[in-house]
């Protein structure tokens, strides 16, 4: 008993163990050196990043950085993957808005540490796998939606216009613009062209040293330059609007009740399944290039502290970040040494060189993340799919535009619904309920003695269920049902191709068996699967018809049903 308890318990550990754990056995100075130079890039990476897409989520600078610091530290020392780089992503821009206009800081700190609860909770229920496969036209809808969304809110500081009050919405904001455009600033824009400029293209000549860094160091000297020698302050920076913080964050503080809980879940609820999917997406990407293997259920256990953590410092929600774990996996991060030294990395660019970062125009980084909502938007997805069937187009289609022009949490929702009753019905499309009145080949997919076609007698009905007997299939059974005129004495019903049977399928056999019963009809079920066999005891159907008549495969149940047909005319006579 002792031993069994044990062996649960070390599998139990297995399930939820840091990749950290097993990366450091035989952890040397050359798997080190690879980790350091790899986490350094990715600092420098995502200092630009964190910074511009806490702008962009409506908070201070540096809680950007929090965010990249401390979610960054606790993904990689307890996640599921080797090399993950956790952060602030683009995905979170419009929710984290959104969160912060209707409820304030506050709200947003208790939306994060919720959808935290529920990414652990995910996790301990191994639902990693389950997220995982959540359908193609859903996520490709979201993210482009988001896409535009985060292009949308960045035309202000791109062009310079001199808007005060944007609206949150997505048509409110166009119609302000168009009715601003003339006040753009031609400087402003001749530096947000020069950004993007300088992003697309500096690859070409460094490799390993960001786009959107070199954009930022060149572009910060010449709009310092232009304000302090030339007189040109059109060009808004960060100190214009924020003042930068260089120092460790104070802990914020916190309180729950059932109403704010209510209000907030859906809130939460999609910063929980969006991180889930981007992190997971982005732990499989680079584990096709590393050959390794994520565990996804402790990386969502890992994700769900560090959004419980997080925000108690100051931070906003945080997932694994593609483009940053990547730029770790190309630069030879092979271990969470690499994520952990990132975080160290920008810890330190806070404490030191803070102060620097007011300096940085807003334009910049609204280049930064017009680059990023491009490679966000999957375009060449959307086309592809949009020539798909007319369900994917519509779960695509639907998605996207609520994304874009509603709220990002109603379609998530919705956007699930109607991918989850498009699969249901594909699966009742092609789950075929057919009636069988004369003859059969048992061999077809079965286990029997024979080869020989079956012939079935006149007072026995077969029917044959070839797919998932769940709630969608009841109907198209019991018309099924309404077929064959004449009253049998026998019905069989083969379930050798029914994978699994759920409680509305059970009630269904369970009333047509009673029904049966009561017009003196006998049930026999052929071919029944060991799991379906299983759910059929747990529910009692064995007692109800009798385990005799649970027969392994058509050959048996037929014989069985002559037997009785034999027996009722014999009495009958």
């Amino acid at each position: 008993m002792l031993t069994k308890a044990a062996n649960k318990a070390e599998t139990l550990f297995k399930s939820f163990r840091p990749q950290i754990l097993d990366s450091l056995k035989g952890y040397n100075k050359d798997k080190f050196m690879a980790d350091l130079m790899a986490g350094l890039i990715v600092g420098i990476v995502a200092l630009p990043l964190a910074i511009a897409f806490g702008i962009a989520s409506g908070v201070s600078p540096e809680k950007g950085l929090y965010t990249a610091i401390i979610a960054g530290f606790i993904i990689s020392a307890l996640g599921g993957s080797t090399v993950q780089i956790g952060g602030p992503t683009g995905a979170f821009i419009v929710v984290v808005y959104n969160i912060i206009e209707q409820f304030g800081f506050e709200g947003l700190v208790i939306t994060t540490i919720m959808s935290g609860i529920m990414l652990i909770l995910m996790g301990v229920l191994k639902l990693g796998v389950v997220i995982k496969y959540i359908p193609y036209p859903v996520i490709v809808g979201y993210m482009s939606g988001i896409a535009v969304t985060i292009f949308s809110t960045q035309i202000k500081d791109f062009f310079g216009l001199q808007v005060t009050n944007t609206p949150p919405d997505f048509l409110g904001k166009w119609h302000i613009y168009i009715a601003n455009f003339s006040t753009l600033d031609l400087v402003t824009v001749g530096i947000g062209i020069l950004s993007l400029i300088i992003i697309i293209f500096s690859h070409k000549i460094s490799k390993k040293i960001p786009g959107s860094l070199i954009a930022v160091v060149f572009v910060t000297i010449l709009a310092y330059c232009l304000r302090h020698f030339l007189g040109i302050d059109s060009v808004e920076t960060i100190g214009d609007r924020f003042i930068f913080k260089s120092t460790l964050p104070d802990i914020e503080g916190v309180s729950f009740n059932i109403r704010t809980i209510n209000i907030l879940f859906p809130y939460a609820f999609t910063l929980a399944i969006l991180g889930s999917i981007e992190s997971l997406i982005s732990a499989n990407v680079a584990d096709g290039v590393t050959g390794a293997k994520n565990n996804s259920n402790m990386e969502l256990i890992a994700q769900g502290v560090a959004n419980i953590i997080t925000p108690l410092f100051g931070g906003i929600p945080a997932t694994g970040a593609l483009a940053r774990t990547m730029t770790n996996v190309s630069n030879g991060g092979r271990t969470p040494v690499a994520g952990i030294i990132h975080a160290a990395f920008l810890l330190l660019v806070v404490l030191f060189l803070g102060n620097l970062t007011k300096h940085i125009p807003m334009v910049c980084l609204a280049a930064i993340l017009v680059v990023v909502s491009y490679n966000m938007s999957e375009w060449r997805s959307f086309l592809a799919l949009l020539r798909n069937s007319k369900a994917d187009v519509v779960v695509l289609v639907t998605t996207f535009l609520l994304t874009v022009i509603f709220d990002l949490t109603i379609a998530i929702e919705i956007g699930l619904l109607l991918a989850v009753f498009l699969f249901l019905k594909r699966i009742m499309d092609v789950t075929e309920v057919s009636v069988i009145t004369n003859e059969l080949n048992p061999t077809d997919n079965e286990n029997t003695p024979d080869e020989e076609k079956l012939t079935i007698p006149k007072e026995v009905e077969v029917y044959e269920i070839d797919g998932p007997f769940f709630f969608g299939i009841a109907n198209k059974f019991e018309e099924s049902m309404h077929i064959i005129g004449d009253q049998p004495m026998v019905r069989i019903i083969r379930m050798r191709k029914v994978p699994f049977i759920d409680s509305t399928g059970l009630h269904n056999l369970e009333s047509l068996c009673k029904k049966s019963q009561s017009e003196h009809i006998r049930m026999i079920l052929s071919g029944v699967r060991p799991n379906v066999h299983d759910a059929l005891d747990k529910f009692g159907f064995s007692d109800l018809i009798g385990e005799e008549n649970i027969c392994p495969n058509i050959t048996v149940a037929l014989e069985k049903a002559t037997a009785i047909v034999k027996h009722s005319k014999a009495k009958a006579d």
